[in-house]
This record gives C-alpha cells, sequence and structure tokens, in this order.
C-alpha cells in the first residue's frame, strides 16, 4: 500500500509570545514493510530547526522560534510504502536491550486492577504472543473509545478504572497489563489509513510487546487488531511522552490553543 499524509498542527496565542521551542517526532524511518517514499516538513514561519535521533532511535526535529507571533504553523506530509509483516516488526533501530521496556512509567503504570485483569487474563495460555492477544482483545472489550473521558495527562490505570478512553489510553493499559506479567511492551506514535475515513482529528496510538524468538510485535488494543499494511510507524518510547508527536514550550503571551487537520489517503486509489 501507498500511503499518503498531510498533517497539520496549529498552535494559537491569545497575545504574541516573545519564543517557543518544539520537538517534533513526524518523521517516520523505514524498516521491514514500511519505506518512506518522500517526507517534508513545512513551517508557516521562520525557525532553527535541528534533526537528530532520540535515545529510542526516532527522528526528531528541535524548533528554535523568536517571536512575537500569535501562532505556530507545523505541516508534514509524504508519502509511505507498507506491506503486511502480520504485525512482527523488524528492521528497526534498537538502541537497548527489550527489559528496558519492562520499566513502569505513571502513565503505563499497572496500579492492582490492572495487575489483577492482566494475571486472569493471561492465566489461560502459556504461550506469550497468545496472552498478549488475549489481553488486546480484552482491554478493547472493557474500555470504551471515548474522545471526550480523557486528556493527555490521563494514565493507563485512570482510563482503566473509568473504562473510557482513546487510543492513547488503551495502549498505555496494556503495556501496564504486559509488563505486570512479565513481558516486555512499548509505546508506539503513528499513522493508521482507515478506508473511507480519510479526514481524521488526530494520530494514532498502538503498543509493541517482545515475544521471545519472534521478536516485537505490534498489537492495538483500540481496534483488537496487530499492525497491518495500513499502520506507518513513526516514534517508539516507554509512553506517550517519549513518543508524542509535538511537544515544547512558549515564553510570553497568554492562553495557548491547538488545532490539528490530518488526512490520510490511500495514493493508488487517488491516482486511479
Amino acid at each position: 500500500m501507498r500511503i499518503r499524509i498531510a498533517h497539520d498542527t496549529v498552535y494559537r496565542y491569545g497575545a504574541p509570545i516573545k519564543s517557543a521551542i518544539q520537538l517534533l517526532r513526524l518523521t517516520p524511518r523505514n524498516h521491514h514493510g514500511q519505506f518512506v517514499a518522500d517526507w517534508q516538513i513545512h513551517l508557516q514561519t521562520e525557525a532553527r530547526m535541528t534533526r537528530r535521533d532520540d535515545w529510542f532511535g526516532n527522528i526528531t526535529h528541535s524548533l528554535t522560534i523568536d517571536g512575537p507571533l500569535t501562532e505556530i504553523h507545523v505541516r508534514v506530509e509524504g508519502a509511505v510504502e507498507t506491506d503486511d509483516q502480520a504485525g512482527v516488526v523488524r528492521g528497526t533501530v534498537e538502541r537497548f536491550p527489550p527489559a528496558l521496556f519492562l520499566r513502569p512509567t505513571n502513565l503505563s503504570a499497572a496500579d492492582p486492577a490492572i495487575v489483577d485483569f492482566a494475571q486472569a487474563t493471561a492465566a489461560g495460555s502459556e504461550n506469550p504472543l497468545n496472552r498478549m492477544h488475549a489481553l488486546m482483545h480484552a482491554i478493547h472489550d472493557l474500555v470504551t473509545f471515548d474522545t471526550g473521558a480523557t486528556v493527555v495527562t490521563t494514565t493507563g490505570a485512570e482510563a482503566f478504572a473509568a473504562g473510557h478512553g482513546v487510543c492513547q489510553d488503551l495502549a498505555h493499559i496494556f503495556i501496564g497489563a504486559a509488563r505486570a506479567v512479565g513481558i516486555p511492551a512499548r509505546y508506539v506514535s503513528g499513522y493508521l489509513y482507515k478506508p473511507g475515513d480519510a479526514q481524521q482529528d488526530a494520530s494514532h496510538a498502538w503498543a509493541e510487546a517482545y515475544i521471545k524468538d519472534l521478536g516485537w510485535v505490534s498489537f492495538d488494543p483500540a481496534n483488537a487488531i496487530c499492525a497491518t499494511e495500513g499502520y506507518v510507524r513513526v516514534a517508539v518510547g516507554l509512553d506517550y511522552l517519549d513518543a508524542a508527536p509535538i511537544r515544547g514550550s512558549f515564553y510570553g503571551g497568554s492562553t495557548e490553543s491547538m488545532d490539528v487537520r490530518l488526512r490520510i489517503d490511500d495514493a493508488r486509489q487517488a491516482q486511479a
């Protein structure tokens, strides 16, 4: 599949800001089943931009922007060729051993309720791959997808207790549950092509679990599937904070609002 992505993020400020710093994790990289055919970052204002790889191997761009300004507009666009790998992730940049991804974080830590849930759900099989599939489907069934129920600072434990959340929350619940039964797991941010739904409100998030003798395998509890050719993998980390598409801060000004516009198409259909 050839997936074309156009992703606009616009920050608006109630009063002119003096400066801003933004860290972008918006650039995918090649691995088995994913080839970046072209990718560009466009800025609507002058900025100093520096590209680096972070400690997880994600491609990052640091922006330093001088004011005064009342708006920052970042646009990324490009095309990515994908092939279905049955959820198995190979050929990625790996800086750390899988055991690092047993480390809990505030957003992904399993509380007693998640520990009990994970142990009960995974008890039906000794096969680690089957156990992760069971966790993914159980989380999908228990937690209702609800865009109004949580915010970016909501923890997996809070979303699990509420029974509502978005893809970020379901990924954190899965990660905490997998770690609770001794399986390394990590957060993934990226894009998901949805046939008939080109206009989307946000990028996507899912998880990867490390299965011995197989490697990293993707699990998307929001959709109860392993990643297919419709997924574009961009960044990974222990939780959302390590893989957030954009993080930053500003100096001066007052209120800040954000508007996201995202279009994801099958480029082959667009050309037909």
